[in-house]
């Protein structure tokens, strides 16, 4: 019987954690306050709806960790040792962090979590490994730069020390995220949480003659060229071969500040691959298939199967962003009413997409209709009214209006429509 790596799922703020558990996740990773990579999603975040979170994971028996991976200047340890008892009483399970001074604190104020270090201190060798886990890292998040031959070796040497990667996700143009651009452009630094994304950037390329000062333009293109545009990480038609490898505790998506459907596909899909690989019924093509509904840019399955020299393809040069097969029109939250996203009329068909073996009922009334369709579910609507009897004609994007259901749908469930 193969083992079963445990699924580890971004969540930004409650709602997203909420889904990602619902959605398959194993375990979920968080973070708030000024401590994290991810300001921008920690800031989504309050201490009440911080413990909300970690109370919601483990009544669904899910682990809660959070992150504390950003590299502190001397004027926040002070501060840092009451946010890690703090947190630790809240009873998160682990804390993925980045520098050695911290592991210390943990141990000191939070004894009972674990501590996972973070892909930021870039552990590519068992040697590096090793010394870690003496310090008291139960689990390391390897470098991005990492291959599967060195998760096997690293795995035969320390036994005991879990392993994690990421197999889905943005990927960064710099090595193992250390970057110095949006601080030099923009003032924001990467490493500390505030990355204004400037690697996503249409640029220009020159080169000047410094004896002349003659300036050429490499770049035919008017428009410039997304030089530094690394493609999107997708690692799912590999699951089923990393699993088989017994090397990977936690296969780890990333994505704290993407939206709701892309927590609730990127779950979803991975959960299927994952159980079907154990389960000896693993088909690519389906969780292929459901990922490529989203928004990306461009996928490549990174250096984690195939070394980075061997790679030519991992950056997207033509644009920042790619549409995926599906436009979300409007999530549900609450299974009884839903909330637009894009747009909702009288005349169309959307897809149900709602967590793995959930019951969706087939009616048909006076709001409209809900059936079972080649194995899909989809609804249309004869009647757009929200909470308060106001009957719409249709449902645009911002409209706050939360529209009625024809019947009772699992929470967090998602309309969605083929482009």
């Amino acid at each position: 019987m193969l083992k079963k790596p445990e699924l580890l799922s971004p969540a930004g703020n409650l709602t997203k954690l909420k889904i990602a558990v619902l959605y398959g996740a194993d375990a979920v990773y968080a973070s708030v306050g000024a401590l994290s990579l991810r300001q921008r999603s920690a800031k989504e975040f309050s201490l009440e709806t911080f413990k909300e979170g970690v109370e919601f994971a483990h009544k669904y028996g899910k682990k809660f960790y959070a992150t504390l991976n950003a590299f502190p200047f001397n004027s926040q340890i002070e501060s840092m040792k009451k946010y890690i008892k703090l947190l630790g009483e809240f009873g998160v399970d682990g804390f993925i962090v980045a520098t050695p001074g911290v592991f210390e604190f943990i141990k000191e104020f939070a004894p009972k979590a674990e501590i996972h270090l973070s892909t930021q201190a870039n552990v590519m060798n068992y040697l590096d490994a090793e010394i870690y886990h003496k310090m008291g890292a139960k689990r390391i998040v390897l470098a991005r730069e990492i291959g599967l031959r060195d998760a096997i070796k690293i795995k035969e040497k320390l036994p005991n020390l879990e392993l994690e990667i990421f197999v889905h996700g943005s990927m960064c143009f710099a090595y193992s995220g250390r970057c110095l651009v949006s601080a030099v452009q923009s003032g924001r630094f990467s490493n500390r949480g505030a990355c204004a994304n400037d690697c996503r950037f249409r640029y220009e390329l020159f080169a000047q003659n410094p004896e002349t000062g003659t300036l050429f333009r490499l770049d035919e293109d008017k428009n410039g060229t997304h030089v530094m545009n690394a493609k999107d990480l997708n690692l799912i038609a590999h699951i089923d071969e990393i699993i088989k490898s017994g090397a990977v505790d936690s296969l780890k998506i990333e994505g704290r500040t993407k939206s709701e459907y892309y927590v609730a596909c990127a779950t979803n899909a991975y959960r299927m691959a994952i159980d079907d690989a154990v389960s000896g019924k693993f088909r690519s093509e389906i969780y292929e298939s459901e990922l490529e509904t989203l928004k990306n840019r461009g996928f490549t399955d990174g250096y984690f199967v195939h070394r980075p020299y061997e790679r030519k393809n991992t950056q997207n040069f033509d644009t920042s962003i790619e549409n995926g097969t599906h436009q979300v029109h409007a999530i549900s939250e609450d299974g009884e009413f839903f909330k637009t996203k894009f747009k909702i009329d009288l005349v169309e068909k959307y897809e149900i997409f709602a967590p793995q073996n959930a019951q969706i009922p087939e009616v048909s009334n006076e709001i409209g209709k809900i059936w079972q369709e080649n194995g899909k579910f989809y609804i249309k609507f004869d009647k757009l009214t929200n909470r308060n009897g106001k009957i719409f004609d249709e449902i645009h994007s911002g409209n706050l209006n939360e529209i009625k259901l024809p019947a009772q749908m699992p929470k967090f469930s998602f309309l969605r429509k083929e482009i």
